[in-house]
């Protein structure tokens, strides 16, 4: 199946309406799987390490003591506790993560930014929209990426559009949401940059373009600056992006932090129209901000868990509130998780072959989980699923067919997702 095709072959009959937005949210280091949502606490100490678990609104079901909020939204959430790969570095792991498929180089380290690797879920949205097989959004951007670019030396690959050109990247903010002079910096117009004298420069590049620059590189610019005017002048993009204006109130409840203020901006940006948002946490600069615990795991998931547990919890409740959730898919996932044995610096190591993935809304059942690990959370003991099958049940709820076709500039085609939609987690949806 492939995009030269009618829309409507696109399509995904289902008993319940296709998701409108997507809020994914990457634990960038690799959050523990047996420490946060899938504890074992029969296992010896070397596996179960030193948190305890807590009740949960559904009888029987412990998480960590740190979620004490997370706990008590349990009943609209679903876990998928098999989820496995086999690329144990942050690189290529986070790339398989962000597009659904491993790299063609395999576990080489990849570096940023290449026009050959695989477009991210939100670019692949922003062409499918740009295509018709999505309905258009009220919104001139489609596709947003906050509150900083993932790093690892480099940027990490699979954070734009790849092979579909810089016209579907995502809007990358840079910029912390908590700071009191929080402003989308890059896309103010330069000081004394009129309405007309802006509509004059419009005029004189597409002239520019239409007489000296042709090609795939010629259509990519036209369309990259076309966007970025429309981004300027849009009132929908300023006033989503105008966090003050929320009530003190809410933004405490999501927390006073940079993760929670980048949540509640994508909350707000999904009720402006914005069909995807990436929502990074971790800061890449040291082992003190992220995920990625080698040594002493338990004073750093101390750190991490309660603003995750706090801003998660509040998205959660009021995507519910606003009648956002059923239209709404929110996906939590790291690249990986970690080892299910304590290591001589009291951490964890990367652990690709078993960790959990979250998804709420969009019609996913609350309260169920997916797949299971084996008694100390090293393999999948049942219904294994990987990031392909994660990719397949995204596109399936904006009501995608997974194997629809996209193609690279060299016009070889490509399923947008290589594996099977997770189904039992979404009844009534078919």
């Amino acid at each position: 199946m492939s995009l030269n095709q009618s829309p409507s072959f696109g399509r995904t009959p289902s008993n319940k309406k296709p998701i409108r937005s997507c809020i994914m949210i990457t634990l960038y280091g690799g959050p523990s799987q047996i420490d946060t949502w899938d504890m074992k606490p029969d296992a010896p100490i070397e596996i179960r390490g030193e948190y305890q678990p807590i009740r949960t609104g559904i009888p029987g079901r412990r998480v960590c003591e740190h979620l004490p909020q997370f706990a008590r939204i349990l009943d609209r959430l679903a876990i998928v506790r098999s989820v496995h790969h086999n690329l144990g570095n942050h690189n290529t792991a986070m790339y398989e993560t962000l597009v659904g498929r491993p790299s063609t180089r395999g576990g080489t380290l990849l570096p940023p930014s290449r026009m050959q690797d695989f477009p991210g879920y939100g670019a692949a949205i922003s062409q499918l929209t740009a295509s018709g097989f999505l309905p258009p959004t009220k919104h001139p951007k489609i596709n947003i990426a906050l509150p900083h670019v993932m790093r690892n030396g480099n940027d990490l690959a699979g954070q734009n559009a790849g092979f579909l050109g810089a016209a579907h990247d995502p809007l990358q903010i840079v910029d912390d949401p908590n700071q009191a002079a929080f402003r989308l910096r890059n896309l103010e117009p330069p000081p004394g940059m009129a309405n007309q004298r802006s509509k004059h420069r419009q005029d004189l590049l597409r002239s520019v373009e239409e007489g000296n620059i042709t090609g795939i590189a010629g259509s990519n610019l036209s369309d990259f600056h076309q966007r970025a005017f429309e981004l300027l002048g849009s009132d929908s993009v300023r006033k989503a992006f105008e966090i003050t204006k929320e009530p003190s109130s809410t933004r405490e409840r999501y927390g006073r932090h940079k993760l929670g203020q980048s949540m509640l901006l994508a909350r707000r940006l999904v009720e402006s129209g914005v069909r995807f948002v990436n929502v990074n946490d971790g800061i890449l600069n040291g082992q003190d901000h992220n995920w990625d615990s080698h040594l002493k795991i338990f004073p750093r998931h101390r750190e991490l868990l309660p603003p995750f547990d706090q801003a998660f919890s509040a998205l959660i409740t009021d995507l519910e509130r606003t009648g956002l959730l059923e239209s709404t898919l929110v996906i939590v996932t790291g690249e990986f998780g970690r080892s299910p044995r304590i290591n001589k610096n009291a951490g964890r190591d990367h652990w690709p072959s078993c960790y959990s993935v979250l998804l709420a809304g969009g019609g996913a059942e609350g309260g169920a989980t997916y797949g299971s690990s084996d008694r100390i959370g090293a393999y999948p003991d049942s219904n294994p699923i990987t990031p392909g099958d994660i990719a397949a049940t995204l596109f399936w709820r904006f009501g995608i067919d997974p194997d629809l076709e996209i193609t690279d500039p060299l016009g070889r085609p490509f399923p947008v997702a290589t594996g099977q939609p997770i189904r039992a987690l979404f009844p009534g949806v078919s």
